[in-house]
């Protein structure tokens, strides 16, 4: 019944920490995006004749931040779907019994 228990704890604890991966890599891939854009946008203003440059680097620097998030979201959702720590926790019952 322990082993119950503590595989709901498991569970319950990951679904938190997977809000949180999510949560907080979205609100810094939202906030670094936003201040690059800001800017991008300071730059052109002040020397229109290299927006042409700084749009590609802008581009490659949103593709990089979003990558960093898409990764964040692709180990969350590994967590999710085959956790680890639920196979350590049933294998330690079955040994148990």
């Amino acid at each position: 019944m322990e082993h119950l228990v503590q595989f709901a704890q498991i569970q319950g604890f990951t679904a938190i920490a997977l809000g949180l991966i999510i949560g907080l890599g979205a609100l810094g891939a939202c906030i670094g995006i936003g201040i690059m854009g800001s800017k991008f946008l300071e730059a052109a203003a002040r020397q229109p004749e290299l927006v042409p440059l700084l749009q590609g680097r802008m581009f490659l620097l949103a593709g990089l931040i979003d990558a960093a998030f898409l990764i964040g979201v692709a180990l969350a959702m590994y967590f999710a779907v085959a956790n680890p720590l639920l196979g350590a926790v049933l294998s330690a019952a079955g040994k148990g019994q």
